[in-house]
């Protein structure tokens, strides 16, 4: 078995219309096909494990093999209006990679996009050289900036190899 990379992640939105305008207007990814029809029936509703289930979607690219899809249901359930708190388990975010996160930033906020607080900045420890911040998209849904200012290489495989060689047994968890 070989995994070569991580081709897309996906995010669930209120309206694909709308999510596009932010993602690809504000944000500037780009394309990679237009929006879909909507699909249904019972390969798409077993593939994706939802009864009923309806979708389109669009694949933006966010550089180089890296892909934002966006998908909007049809059978949404109505109570579900707000995203999954980041701390519920399998909660997720899109952290996209940015040249100056302070001044993407500045650029976004101009632009009326909240953020949780301002960029953080870590000099130490397993993230050395991250200067990351959070986002909101239209739906409240959390997006990650990240500029990755300078990468220590050899102290990340230093920190690998010692985790590997002292991990917890998998029968003990």
């Amino acid at each position: 078995m070989s995994i070569t990379g991580v081709h897309h992640t996906g995010i669930i939105v209120k309206n694909l219309d709308k999510s596009i305008y932010f993602y690809h207007d504000l944000l500037g990814l780009e394309f990679q096909n237009e929006p879909s029809p909507w699909f249904s029936g019972p390969e798409l509703e077993q593939g994706v494990g939802v009864p009923g289930g309806s979708l389109r979607q669009v694949s933006l690219s966010a550089g180089g093999d890296a892909v934002v899809e966006l998908i909007e249901y049809g059978n949404r359930p109505a109570d579900n209006d707000t995203p999954i708190q980041q701390n519920y388990l399998g909660a997720m975010h899109v952290a996209l990679r940015v040249d100056d996160a302070v001044a993407t930033k500045a650029a976004l906020e101009a632009k009326g996009v909240k953020f949780l607080s301002d960029v953080n900045v870590v000099d130490e420890g397993v993230l050395s050289g991250w200067r990351w911040v959070y986002l909101y998209d239209p739906d409240g849904i959390v997006v990650e900036m990240v500029e990755v200012a300078y990468f220590d290489a050899e102290a990340r495989a230093k920190g690998i190899a010692e985790y590997l060689a002292n991990r917890p047994p998998l029968s003990s968890l």
